[in-house]
Parts: C-alpha cells; sequence; structure tokens
C-alpha cells in the first residue's frame, strides 16, 4: 500500500508516480481537481479522497478506482476495463464511449451519461447510477448495459429529456413509474419481465452490496426497459444485417 498526498501536485506527475511504483494499492490524499487520474492503468487499485478533474480512469485498462467524494466530467471515458466506483456524484459525460467494465455511481450523473457506449463479445460495459441522470442518457448508444435506479425520485422518470437519441444497440433500464417525456422513435420500451428481473438481479449484486442497498427491494419496483427500436434508420446505418 502507498499513500500519496497530492495536494497541488501537477496529474502527469501523480499517473507517473503510480504507473512506475511496484505497489499495486494506493490510498491518493488530498486530491484537488487533477484531470486523469488512473488513466489507462491496468492492475492498481486506486482510493482517492478529494475530488478528482474530468477524465478520471480514462481509457482504464482493468484497475480499480474508488472515489470517496464527487467526480467530474467525463469519468471512465473510453474505458476498456476494470472498475470506477464514486460515492457520490459524477458530472457530464460520465462513461462516454465506454466500451468494458464497470461504473458504479451511488449519486446521480450530468448531461450525456453513456453516449457512444459499445460492446464487443465478452467485453460489455456496465454503467449503475443511483438516483438521476440528465438529459441525453445514452445518446448514440450501441451496446453495453445502462441502469438508473432513481432513489430519490418517488417513481418519477429518473432521466432528462431525449434519453436514447440515435440509440442503435445494449439496454438501458429505469426505475420508475412514469416513462421519461419525448422518448425518440429509435427507442422501444417494455416493462420489466421475469427474465429482466433476473437479469437485473445479477447486474445490481455488486452494486448493492458496495453501497448497502437492499436489492430485494429495488428489485421490487417497477422497471422500463428501453432497447433499440429494430425499425429505426439508425441500425441500418451502424450494423451490418
Amino acid at each position: 500500500m502507498k499513500h500519496i498526498d497530492v495536494g497541488m501536485m501537477q496529474y502527469r506527475q501523480l499517473n507517473e508516480q503510480i504507473r512506475e511504483s511496484k505497489a499495486k494499492q494506493f490510498i491518493l490524499s488530498s486530491v484537488t481537481g487533477q484531470r486523469y487520474i488512473g488513466c489507462a492503468q491496468k492492475d492498481k487499485t486506486i482510493t482517492i479522497n478529494g475530488t478528482p478533474g474530468n477524465g478520471l480512469g480514462s481509457y482504464l485498462d482493468g484497475a480499480t478506482l474508488i472515489v470517496n467524494g464527487n467526480a467530474q466530467d467525463a469519468t471512465g471515458d473510453t474505458m476498456n476495463e476494470g472498475a470506477i466506483i464514486v460515492h457520490g456524484s459524477c458530472g457530464d459525460g460520465t462513461g462516454y464511449a465506454m466500451r468494458g467494465g464497470k461504473l458504479y455511481i451511488r449519486d446521480s450523473a450530468g448531461y450525456r451519461c453513456g453516449i457512444h457506449m459499445k460492446a464487443f463479445e465478452e467485453r460489455q460495459p456496465l454503467l449503475i447510477i443511483g438516483d438521476r441522470a440528465g438529459s441525453f442518457l445514452g445518446e448514440y448508444q450501441a451496446g453495453g448495459t445502462i441502469i438508473v435506479l432513481g432513489m430519490n425520485q418517488e417513481g418519477k422518470a429518473p432521466v432528462g429529456y431525449f434519453c436514447g437519441t440515435g440509440m442503435h444497440g445494449g439496454t438501458i433500464y429505469l426505475r420508475c413509474d412514469t416513462l421519461p417525456q419525448g422518448l425518440p422513435p429509435q427507442v422501444a420500451v417494455h416493462d420489466a419481465d421475469e427474465d429482466d428481473k433476473a437479469l437485473l438481479f445479477e447486474l445490481l449484486d455488486e452494486y448493492c452490496a458496495l453501497f448497502k442497498l437492499d436489492k430485494a427491494q429495488l428489485l421490487a419496483s417497477h422497471f422500463y426497459v428501453l432497447s433499440a427500436n429494430s425499425t429505426t434508420p439508425y441500425r441500418m446505418m451502424y450494423t451490418h444485417v
């Protein structure tokens, strides 16, 4: 275990220390907005005390990042695998172009989360947001899974406008009683059935354990399932059929 008191250290210097160290576990204290922490890291566990800046865990390639607080924009940008766990909220563009790994947010996230998310074979990215996400969630989503639990929304739609615009793959699960307004024609919707709930049971297991949530109580709620509408022209633009 290696402890680094970050303070005003420049992010390049910080990432270089982490990369060159033989230690596998790190605790970063007094983090003050440094960008790109954990960028492309493969096999380390980094616990962050403070507020990391934009691009946390960008291109992450197998490491685990734990944030005891909030994160800013573009968390998990183009991450390949590994895990980012945020004990707070995230900013805009969270999970942008995510193509593998797990991104768990205890509270809320900003606009355009999970846009351009994609999957390939065993790499199936998973983004779980505990409370609410802003507009354009899952814009141009091509694969992977997004779950928004609406913990403090009292059954209201836990997303903003234009959810799933341009969606041509993947799945979005929304825990709510009311559909978001103005879903685009690229999105097909159905109520979660027993098969959906069985899959959610597995996908939520680690998340609920980390944040000490009652999984059974969550799954007793109503979920909507959003997927790509097979008649949408976006499917023809992005895939071969």
